[in-house]
């Protein structure tokens, strides 16, 4: 395609992807891309997800992390990735898309889980308390703030447990000292969102900064001891992203906190240099996994989602 018709090529998407291009790319007013996006609980992906809900007790695929009977069956151990239909990835996606929660709110949603839900690694932990994992209490933090769980101890243990480096790690329970990129881009941004909804705290604030200061010092994408490129991952784009990092994702949550820094610029050249002559962006890894259904399109092929998150990221970063 011509570079003057990507915009008219996202613009054919779902509503979850199309509220966003209206919003962050067009402009639109609040009343055209707040109408779009109300739309997601009522078809497409959104009204899909939606219906893999069981309604008595508020799950998917009846766990909270792993599908029901995952982890006891001999099989799983054989199969690439894991899945990514329960619970915790389900409402993951519904609320990065946008979705208003009302639809689940009315559920009775949030009740439900504190009832029925229980973690995998220790069903004695109840669900809106989190485990051990960075990552997925980041997801249950910004779930819950979604949803009016009362997630607030939540704040704290990501207080408790940034490491001395700034940043954090989902592997601190196994002994590691060193703070990991992926592990402490989710924790901003559950941080980020719940100072953006709450007004946050001064202990919030305070790791937070100091948590996007740790990707700061590495430019985003490099080690601070070597000055080596972190991982290919960095620069291997993908959609969904779960909870892996990419220098994308990692400049979405800043422009998401508008907060610009010289120490960008890799970052910025790396998304610059995977735009195709199309003007697209294309999809360089998929995580592999059962899914309910495919959202994005297959490796090498154009991204809808990439191309919206690229674009809105460089317009952020070019404007004056």
């Amino acid at each position: 395609m011509a570079p003057s018709d990507v915009i008219t090529w996202l613009l054919d998407t779902d509503p979850a992807l199309r509220w966003q291009v209206e919003r962050d790319l067009l402009d639109a007013s609040p009343e055209q891309w707040q109408a779009t996006r109300a739309r997601i609980s009522q078809e497409g992906y959104g009204a899909a997800l939606l219906a893999h809900q069981d309604p008595a007790t508020g799950l998917w695929a009846g766990g909270a992390f792993f599908p029901a009977g995952f982890l006891e069956d001999p099989a799983s151990k054989e199969l690439p990735g894991q899945p990514w239909t329960a619970t915790t990835w389900s409402l993951t996606t519904l609320r990065e898309w946008g979705m208003d929660a009302a639809p689940l709110i009315a559920r009775d949603t949030a009740a439900k889980l504190a009832e029925h839900a229980r973690w995998e690694f220790d069903d004695s932990l109840p669900y809106w308390g989190g485990e051990v994992d960075v990552c997925i209490n980041a997801m249950t933090l910004s779930n819950g703030l979604w949803l009016g769980a009362d997630v607030e101890p939540l704040v704290d243990w990501f207080c408790e447990h940034r490491m001395d480096e700034g940043g954090w790690n989902c592997e601190w329970e196994h002994g590691s000292r060193r703070a990991s990129f992926h592990s402490t881009l989710n924790a901003l941004r559950a941080l980020h969102e719940h100072e953006r909804l709450t007004g946050g705290t001064d202990a919030a604030r305070e790791v937070q900064r100091a948590g996007e200061e740790y990707l700061l010092q590495r430019n985003l994408t490099r080690r601070l001891s070597t000055g080596e490129i972190v991982g290919p991952w960095v620069d291997h784009f993908l959609y969904p992203p779960r909870h892996i990092y990419t220098a994308l994702r990692a400049l979405d949550h800043f422009r998401e906190a508008d907060r610009r820094d010289s120490r960008m610029q890799e970052a910025v050249q790396m998304v610059r240099d995977a735009q195709q002559t199309d003007g697209t962006w294309l999809q360089q890894h998929v995580l592999p996994g059962q899914v309910w259904f495919e959202i994005d399109v297959r490796v090498g092929e154009p991204s809808p989602w990439l191309t919206m998150q690229a674009l809105r990221v460089l317009r952020w970063w070019n404007r004056e």
